[in-house]
């Protein structure tokens, strides 16, 4: 691509949005490289990427591109294609999701969209609910405030596959920007039929079956907990507090900062319930409250953080593999303990969330498939299972970033299920006098005590995708240890491994067993390292841990 002359023809086509050209007026030319040395990337995730002007940026231009490539690819494969369209609060997230539409209709595609802002999962929900082509949310999940994002799904409610991707990326790059995609007014769409507002009965259809995931089976627990929920300032408060309330769960008090959309996400830099930042201000709101349970769901409602308190009354976060583990043990035991364990029960995992999961599992006869890291991949182990007339054997699925989903009625992290299972969980414990951390030093006692990290390091840039890349080839480069530790074993998924499709991720297995797995992420500029050690002890295992981490940096920054 000539940047220059790209940049050029922008800046004299480019006329319907002021923003983008305001900004590409006042570019310098190291803004004009980075927003345009390439498009923005299209794959399984769909688009990710900065808001603002350029090829390399979300913005009415590349989505309106985005969406006649999927228009097309749809008329292809689909003699009536459809599409349902969901956003979240995030800037412009409507903008783009009316754009989308536009282009949907005027390609002869009949639009669902959601009347107003909905989480992730009730785009995978309508897709399946209302028997759509496929599935479109406007989002860019967790991370900061200038980013946005366009996640597409098939008609099974999963995220696209790596062939449909590319199936969709050929007709995407076949267009050109500005004279090859068909435009139509949204009003004008919803006037004429070929736009529709999915109706309030699919939403109400969504949570029954988020209420239906419960798995005390009649039992009864004191359900008068007090709760602290923050939706950081995105989808979840409305699905969320409806849900718990109809299950018996009223005593909740939202954060009032976080509780309103805004996808300026005012209070935390990062809208992430991994992050401890984010939840900072509901931890305070819990002290005050003296709250049992604290949580917190990301923008677009996929993921779920939790605090609970110690025994020295301060509250302590819990960590998505925690959290996962925890699930997967109460899910199992109360499945068991009625009778309600399927013949061949399944629970899905990713190859970086912590392995203690399948030794759970294999406790209570359940089947561990690992796939790669993305919930997709867990999606995609749903829909295998239902091809076969088995849907009902998947039990639980869950990965280290805070995602969980019990039943098969969607296929995405749901974190309306999340937050609504993690209370049941924490009620069926309290009605014990166990909290959740007894219950997770259990854990520990039985199967041994575990350590898994995450760290992230940014490239940004165009220098620094080609660092990122650089430093991927440098890992595969015959290590013998790292951080004291031998190297057991190099898996490389990025030929294939294991029957998974090809990925660019490297596994180490380390002595002891501990592992390190390093990775581009999929839809932000970083590398991704997660580390997992098996100790005796806490204090041992972040020593550990440590040691390890620090070594493989020499490598990685």
């Amino acid at each position: 691509m000539n940047i220059k002359r790209e940049y050029e023809r922008w800046l004299g086509n480019a006329t319907v949005d002021s923003d983008i050209t305001e900004e590409l007026k006042a570019m310098t030319d190291i803004q004009i490289e980075d927003a345009f040395y390439r498009n923005l990337a299209f794959g399984t995730g769909g688009l990710r990427g900065v808001i603002g002007a350029g090829t390399n940026r979300m913005n009415v231009y590349t989505v309106a591109k985005a969406s006649q490539g999927l228009a097309d690819y749809l008329k292809k494969n689909f003699e009536e294609p459809s599409v349902v369209i969901g956003y979240d609060s995030r800037i412009k997230s409507d903008v783009f999701a009316k754009v989308a539409a536009g282009v949907f209709a005027a390609n002869g595609v009949q639009v669902h969209i959601w009347p107003t802002l909905m989480p992730v999962p009730t785009v995978s929900f309508a897709t399946r609910y209302l028997g759509t082509s496929s599935g479109v949310m406007v989002t860019a999940s967790h991370n900061p405030s200038k980013y946005n994002g366009y996640k597409v799904y098939g008609a099974d409610g999963c995220q696209i596959t790596t062939e449909a991707a590319a199936e969709i990326l050929v007709e995407i790059e076949k267009l050109d920007v500005f004279s090859d995609v068909k435009n139509s007014d949204f009003e004008a769409g919803v006037s004429n039929g070929n736009i529709r507002y999915i109706d309030d009965k699919v939403y109400t259809a969504f949570v029954e079956e988020v209420k239906k995931q419960s798995v005390l089976f009649g039992e009864k627990v004191n359900k008068d907990v007090a709760i602290v929920y923050s939706p950081l300032n995105g989808t979840g408060l409305k699905p969320v507090t409806r849900t718990l309330r109809e299950m018996g769960y009223t005593n909740i008090t939202v954060v009032k900062e976080q509780e309103q959309p805004d996808g300026h996400f005012p209070t935390c830099l990062y809208p992430n319930p991994e992050i401890k930042e984010a939840m900072t201000l509901g931890m305070e709101y819990a002290k005050k409250c003296n709250a049992d349970l604290l949580l917190a769901t990301d923008p677009d409602c996929d993921r779920v953080g939790i605090a609970v308190k110690n025994k020295t009354g301060e509250y302590e976060l819990l960590s998505g593999n925690q959290v996962g583990l925890l699930l997967l043990d109460y899910i199992c035991s109360q499945r068991i303990k009625h009778g309600k364990m399927p013949a061949d029960p399944v629970m899905v995992k990713t190859i970086v969330t912590m392995d203690m999961g399948e030794q759970i599992a294999k406790h209570y006869g359940v089947r561990t498939v690992n796939v790669l890291t993305g919930f997709k991949f867990i999606g995609e182990q749903i829909g295998k299972l239902e091809q076969q007339g088995e849907a009902d054997s998947y039990i639980f699925g869950f990965e280290e970033s805070y995602g969980y989903l019990t039943g098969s009625y969607v296929r995405d992290k749901d974190g309306v299920d999340g937050a609504y299972m993690i209370c049941e969980m924490f009620s069926y414990y309290a009605t014990k006098g166990v909290s959740l951390l007894d219950k997770l030093e259990e854990l520990y006692k039985t199967y041994g005590y575990c350590l898994n990290t995450l760290h992230s390091y940014e490239f940004d840039g165009s220098a620094g995708f080609a660092k990122m890349q650089s430093i991927m080839q440098a890992l595969r480069g015959g290590i013998q240890k790292i951080g004291g530790k031998k190297v057991v074993k190099l898996l490389d998924y990025a030929p294939g491994l294991d029957r998974l499709p090809k990925s660019d991720v490297l596994k180490f297995l380390l002595e002891d067993n501990c592992s390190i797995v390093v990775r581009p992420s999929g839809t932000e500029p970083k590398l991704k390292v997660y580390v997992s050690v098996s100790a005796e002890d806490k204090e041992t295992a972040e020593q550990i841990e440590n040691m390890i981490t620090k070594n493989a940096e020499q490598w990685i920054k």
